[in-house]
């Protein structure tokens, strides 16, 4: 649905979205990269388990959240991509560490 139009000589690096390697350019957000995936979503809904992607891209409506290097219900629109950053979508209802 969205690709990404490359600036030329811009370096790329590497992040992982649930164990699976994917490029992306520096200054990108994560929710930028969730969204050119063939799965855009990055959370499903605590309830009904309804897929959400990134949608505001401000950081207001949360649908964007996903677990971002073991922290989870990280707003992924505020996030710049790191080299090595692991990502993983979160589904259902956050679990509680105690």
């Amino acid at each position: 649905m969205f690709r990404k139009l490359h600036e030329s000589g811009a370096p790329a690096l590497t992040l992982t979205i649930d164990g699976e390697s994917v490029t992306a350019e520096p200054g990108e957000t994560v929710a930028a990269v969730l969204l050119r995936q063939q799965t855009p979503a990055s959370r499903t809904t605590p309830v009904h388990e309804s897929p959400r992607a990134p949608f505001c891209m401000m950081g207001v409506c949360f649908d964007c959240l996903a677990i971002v290097d073991g922290v989870a219900s990280t707003q992924t629109c505020l996030v710049t991509v790191r080299e090595g950053m692991c990502v993983e979508r979160q589904f259902g209802r956050r679990s509680v560490m105690p």
